[in-house]
C-alpha cells in the first residue's frame, strides 16, 4: 500500500471495496454485499472521527486490517500518510510509527505470513510486528538524499518507480533500492509568498547531461542486522535499475538493467546466498527500450512469473512491434506469443491455469481499445473478447481467477460506463447493470475523426470538432490542441475528445473549429519505427508534422480561416506550441503555452536522454529542437504561463525564455502562478482565473464565430 490494485477474495468471485465509509465484499456473481469492516471501527485510538481508507490490506488469517488515511502528496501522488492496524473482533486499533513524524510512513506492506508491516519513514525502512508493536529500525542511513525503500524525483516521474522494497516470499528478508543523491545538485525553488522573507524549497533533480543518481539494491533481515548489497556489474552512475522481485521460490532476486542511455536492457538474476549475478537476457535497440510503467499504467511492480517462477512473459518491441514473449528463467528458450504487425498495449491477466493471456490491443484502429487473448504456449491465435459493435476505448480489471472483468467503455459520445461480464464469453454478469442498458450517448454530430498524408508522406490522425450551426461557406477560426511528445497522445477515441477543459462556455456554440493531431513520435498502436522515429528529433519532426499537416487541412477545407489559426498545449504540449510559434509563424498566429520546457537542457535526464540521447555527444540536437532557440522567430501573439514552483518543468525555463524574447524584441504576454506546481491547480481560485486567462486571450486574438 497505498496500491491502485483490486481486493480480490481468495476465491477470485468477490472483491472488497471502501463504500461510504465502510470496508465491503461484494459478490460479482451475485451482488451479495458482505460489511467486512464497518466504518464504527475505522477510528483511530481514543478518537471517535471515522478514519477514511485510502486503501487496506487483510493478514491472511483475515484478523487483522491495516489501514493507510491521512494521506500526503509526494510529488504526483499521494503515497504518504498514517497507517493504522485494526483488530476485526475488538475493534482496537493502533498506529504504526507511533515515534514517527505523523503523515511520514510510506508503503506499509503486511509481510506474507501476516506477522509484521514493513514500511518506509523519512528515508529510512522499519519493520513492525502486528501483534506486539515492537519496532524494527533496519536502515539508518536515511536523508532527502540518501534515500531506503523508495526514489528519488527523477525516477519516480520517468520510470513509475516509487514503492522501493520487497518482502522475501518466506518473510524473512527484505529487498530494496537504496538511491544515492548526495552528488546530484539540487533545483532550488523561490517561495515568496508565505512570509515576509522568502525561502528556498531544495529539490534534488538530475538535470540532462548529469549522470543519474547512483542505485543499489540490498538485503537485510527482516529482524535487523547489516545489508548485504548485491554486486551488480557497472557503473551505477551509468545505468538504472527499474525493476527488482523475489524469485516465487525466493533465495535469489531477479532485476532489471538499463544503461544509461536507456537502449540496452539485462536482466539478472542476484543470489542473496552466494552473492553471484546471473545475467539471463539481454536486448538492445538503435533509440530507447521502454520500461514497464510504458505498458502497465505507470505501475513497474511485479513480475509476469509462469509455471512457479521457471519461465515469465517479457514484454519487446525487437521486432518493430510491441509484443509479448515467454522466456525461460535461463533465458536460453524464447516464444513470440502475439505475432503479427500489431502492438500490444497492456497486459490484462495472465490466466495460467486456462493457458491464456488476456491483453489490450487495437490492429485496426490505433485510436481505440480492445480485449484480445491468446494462448500461453504460442500454438494459437489472438482472439478478440471484445464484442464488435461498441467501437471506442475499452478498459479491463480481469478477476484473479480470470472469470470475471470490470469492463469500461468510453468512445467520444459516450461517458464512461462500466458493468462486470463474464470472461470468455463477455456476457454481463447482470443484465440490469450491463452497459448496453445503462448507456447515455450525447449525439456529437460536429465531431469527426480523420486523417492527412503530409507533403512528407506521413500520415496523420486527428479529430476535428466543428462549431455549432455549422456553415461551410463561411470561414472558422481554428485552435489546435497539441501534445506532440513521446509521453502521450491526444487523438483517442473517448469522450473528452472536442472538450476544452480550459475554455469557458463551449468552443463549438463560440464558433470555433477545434483539432487536434498526432505526429510521429507519439506513442499510438502504430509500431515501433513510429514511435521512435522522433529519437533525436523532439522539436523538430514531431513540430514539422504538425505544420504540415495543418498546411494540408487548409487546403482540403475552405472554411478554414488561416487569419485566425491558434494552438495551445501544456507541458510537452506547451513547448510543441511555443516550436510550432515561432519555427512556422505564417501558419499559427496565436499561441498559448503552459509549463512548457523552454530549453532542453533544463529538464531531466531520464526522460531527455532517453529520446534525444547525451548532449555531451549530440548537443546540436538538444539545441536544435529547444523553444528558446526559435524565439527570435516570434510574429504572432504569445501568452505564456508557468507556475512558479514547479517541480517537473522547473520555472527557469520560463525565464530564459522569456529573455530571450526581450533580446529580439519581441511582445508577449506572461503570467507566472507563484509557488504552483506542474498542474497549476493549487490556491484558492486558481483553476478559474486560469481558465478566464486563457478563455479571454483566445478570444481577443483569435476571435471565435464565422466570417
Amino acid at each position: 500500500m497505498p496500491g491502485r490494485q483490486t481486493h480480490w477474495a481468495a476465491n477470485g468471485n468477490a472483491y472488497a471495496a471502501n463504500v461510504q465509509g465502510n470496508i465491503v465484499q461484494t459478490d460479482i456473481r451475485t451482488g451479495t454485499k458482505i460489511t467486512l469492516i464497518p466504518k464504527e471501527k475505522l477510528r483511530q485510538p481514543g478518537g471517535t472521527q471515522v478514519m477514511s481508507a485510502t486503501d487496506f490490506a487483510f493478514t491472511p488469517d483475515s484478523a487483522n486490517v491495516l489501514i493507510f488515511t491521512n494521506t500526503a502528496r509526494v510529488w504526483r501522488y499521494n503515497t504518504r500518510g498514517d497507517y493504522y492496524l485494526i483488530n476485526r473482533a475488538s475493534g482496537q486499533a493502533r498506529k504504526l510509527g507511533q515515534n514517527q513524524p505523523a503523515q511520514s510512513l510510506m508503503y506499509a506492506k503486511l509481510s506474507p505470513d501476516g506477522r509484521n508491516v514493513a514500511y518506509v519513514s523519512e528515508h529510512n525502512l522499519y519493520v513492525e510486528d502486528v501483534a506486539t508493536g515492537k519496532v524494527t529500525q533496519l536502515t539508518s542511513d536515511g536523508s532527502r538524499k540518501r534515500i531506503n525503500g523508495t526514489f528519488d524525483w527523477a525516477y519516480e516521474e520517468e520510470f513509475g518507480c516509487r514503492d522501493g522494497f520487497r518482502w522475501s516470499p518466506d518473510s524473512k528478508q527484505i529487498a530494496y533500492w537504496q538511491v544515492d543523491a548526495t552528488k546530484i545538485r539540487d533545483y532550488l525553488m523561490l517561495n515568496t509568498t508565505d512570509s515576509a522573507y522568502s525561502h528556498v524549497i531544495p529539490v534534488e533533480y538530475p538535470k540532462v547531461g548529469e549522470s543519474p543518481s547512483p542505485a543499489r539494491i540490498g538485503i537485510v533481515s527482516a529482524s535487523g542486522g547489516s545489508t548485504n548489497w548485491l554486486n551488480i556489474p557497472g557503473d551505477p552512475q551509468q545505468h538504472y535499475l527499474t525493476r527488482m522481485e523475489w524469485l516465487p521460490a525466493g533465495g535469489s532476486v531477479i532485476v532489471q538493467q538499463l544503461n544509461r542511455k536507456q537502449n540496452e536492457s539485462k536482466i539478472l538474476i542476484c543470489s542473496v546466498a552466494n552473492r553471484t549475478i546471473t545475467p539471463i537476457y539481454t536486448e538492445t535497440d538503435k533509440a530507447w527500450i521502454d520500461a514497464k510503467e510504458r505498458w502497465n499504467s505507470d505501475d513497474p511492480s511485479g513480475w509476469e512469473w509462469l509455471k512457479g517462477g521457471k519461465e515469465f512473459v517479457w514484454v519487446s518491441e525487437k521486432d518493430g512491434w510491441r509484443h509479448l514473449y515467454r522466456v525461460s528463467l535461463d533465458g536460453k528458450t524464447e516464444t513470440l506469443l502475439t505475432p503479427g504487425s500489431y502492438d500490444i498495449e497492456t497486459i490484462s491477466r495472465i490466466d495460467e491455469a486456462n493457458n491464456q493471456i488476456y491483453f489490450i490491443a487495437s490492429p485496426q484502429n490505433p485510436n481505440q481499445r480492445y480485449l484480445y487473448r491468446i494462448r500461453l504456449d504460442g500454438k494459437g491465435k489472438a482472439e478478440r473478447i471484445t464484442p464488435v459493435g461498441l467501437d471506442g476505448t475499452h478498459g479491463y480489471t480481469i478477476s484473479s481467477n480470470g472469470r470475471f472483468a470490470q469492463h469500461t467503455f468510453t468512445n467520444y459520445q459516450t461517458p464512461p460506463v462500466q458493468e462486470w461480464v463474464n470472461l470468455p464469453d463477455h456476457k454481463p454478469v447482470n443484465a440490469e447493470e450491463s452497459i448496453a442498458s445503462r448507456m447515455k450517448p450525447v449525439t456529437k454530430s460536429n465531431v469527426s475523426f480523420f486523417n492527412v498524408t503530409t507533403e512528407d508522406g506521413v500520415t496523420v490522425d486527428g479529430w476535428m470538432a466543428k462549431p455549432t450551426n455549422f456553415d461551410s461557406t463561411k470561414k472558422y477560426p481554428i485552435v489546435f490542441y497539441v501534445y506532440g511528445e513521446p509521453a502521450s497522445s491526444t487523438v483517442n477515441d473517448v469522450f473528452s475528445v472536442g472538450n476544452n477543459f480550459l475554455f469557458q462556455g463551449s468552443m463549438a456554440d463560440a464558433g470555433y473549429l477545434y483539432v487536434a493531431l498526432d505526429n510521429r513520435g507519439t506513442p499510438n498502436l502504430k509500431g515501433a519505427v513510429w514511435r521512435k522515429s522522433i529519437y533525436r528529433q523532439i522539436g523538430r519532426i514531431n513540430v514539422r508534422d504538425q505544420a504540415m499537416a495543418a498546411r494540408k487541412l487548409f487546403a482540403r477545407h475552405a472554411y478554414i480561416d488561416t487569419s485566425r489559426v491558434a494552438v495551445w498545449g501544456w507541458s510537452g504540449g506547451g513547448s510543441s506550441t511555443l516550436n510550432l510559434l515561432f519555427q512556422y509563424p505564417d501558419i499559427y498566429k496565436t499561441g498559448i503555452a503552459i509549463a512548457a520546457v523552454g530549453n532542453q537542457l533544463f529538464y531531466d535526464n531520464i526522460y531527455q536522454e532517453r529520446y534525444m540521447g547525451i548532449p555531451q555527444e549530440n548537443r546540436e540536437d538538444f539545441v536544435a529542437g529547444s523553444p528558446v532557440t526559435h524565439a527570435k522567430n516570434l510574429k504572432g501573439n504569445l501568452l505564456y504561463i508557468h507556475g512558479t514552483g514547479d517541480d517537473n518543468v522547473h520555472y527557469d525555463n520560463a525565464e530564459v525564455l522569456i529573455n530571450e524574447l526581450i533580446k529580439h524584441n519581441k511582445q508577449f504576454q506572461m503570467m507566472p502562478y507563484p509557488n504552483r506546481s506542474h498542474g497549476i491547480y493549487e490556491g484558492e481560485g486558481t483553476r478559474q482565473h486560469l481558465q478566464t486567462l486563457y478563455t479571454n486571450y483566445l478570444r481577443q486574438y483569435c476571435p471565435p464565430g464565422p466570417r
